[in-house]
């Protein structure tokens, strides 16, 4: 009798997010028939929690080693949070696959609403769009500095640290925890790919792509096509304050929405687009139409940020 084949290799960081979000692809490989195991990954985000990611090199700090792991063979496929993955994946490498997707929005943690928080108030956030979406709607409240796991931001929240966070609404409820408040994305436009996990390989590794495709879900990754090719099209940096979120109509459309604004919060863009996408170039033609309009559309302000 043949030997059954090896595990496939999943790499994944060895936060309790990463890992929970390893075990997400595991179960749906293995109810595929596909036996897994998973590799801990450290990255040189998790090292350096202090810093801002820009000073660290930006969202490669997050996937780096683990790219390493993928090109020598350590492992078969890396897990990862899509919205922390460059936008640009190195040479060799691709999305294979991501699962369906989860709640996108952000919720607010520490208060009701926005409109609750107190003139004043310290709002903790590490990110580049939604402190800019914060100062243009509430000028009046500070943002600072804050990194850390889910559990170390809401603990900064409870130590009064900060007086309010923001957490990704699928992380939390990938931990199983219940806090905060879910900020509409009519009103709060998410980070692309936010509530999704997309799972890469190498290129030339033909058996785990097949694999990896029988688990991959087409409408969210239509969706992450055409969320990345906006960023992909304003060529922007990790310090861009960019919001973009894609919707499936009922019509088999894209509904597309994207904003920019200038760090400051100060000046703001938009732009949107509602189109069949049947393939993955017709969500990244898609996406790089709606990056044209916002980059049309923008300020001296905004254009400098993206420098």
């Amino acid at each position: 009798m043949a030997s059954p084949p090896p595990p496939l290799r999943l790499g994944s960081r060895g936060s309790p997010l990463a890992l929970a979000q390893s075990r997400l692809v595991a179960a749906a490989l293995g109810a595929a028939g596909v036996a897994t195991s998973i590799a801990t990954v450290e990255t040189a985000g998790d090292r350096d929690r202090a810093r801002p990611l820009a000073a660290l090199g930006g969202k490669a700090v997050w996937t780096k080693e683990l790219d390493e792991a993928l090109k020598d063979g350590r492992i078969d496929a890396a897990v990862h949070s899509l919205k922390d993955v460059e936008t640009r994946l190195p040479e060799g490498l691709v999305l294979a696959a991501v699962l369906p997707r989860a709640d996108p929005r952000d919720r607010l943690v520490g208060a009701p609403s926005l409109a609750a928080l107190p003139a004043g108030a310290r709002v903790g956030t590490s990110s580049p769009r939604r402190a800019a979406q914060l100062a243009a709607r509430r000028p009046d409240v500070a943002t600072v500095l804050l990194r850390g796991n889910v559990a170390t931001r809401l603990a900064r929240v409870e130590d009064g640290t900060v007086d309010a966070t923001f957490l990704a609404a699928a992380g939390l409820d990938r931990l199983g925890i219940e806090a905060g408040t879910p900020l509409a994305p009519e009103d709060w436009l998410p980070a692309a790919a936010q509530g999704i996990v997309g799972i890469t390989a190498r290129a030339d590794d033909a058996a785990t792509c097949a694999t990896l495709a029988g688990i991959d879900h087409p409408a969210t990754h239509l969706a992450a096509r055409a969320e990345r090719a906006v960023l992909a099209g304003i060529g922007g940096s990790c310090r861009t304050a960019v919001a973009v979120h894609a919707r499936p109509t009922t019509s088999g459309s894209l509904l597309l929405s994207a904003e920019l604004y200038s760090p400051d919060g100060a000046d703001r863009v938009d732009a949107g687009m509602v189109v069949p996408v049947a393939t993955r170039a017709d969500a990244e033609e898609l996406g790089a139409a709606v990056a044209e309009l916002l980059l049309a559309r923008a300020t001296a302000a905004i254009r400098a940020s993206l420098g």
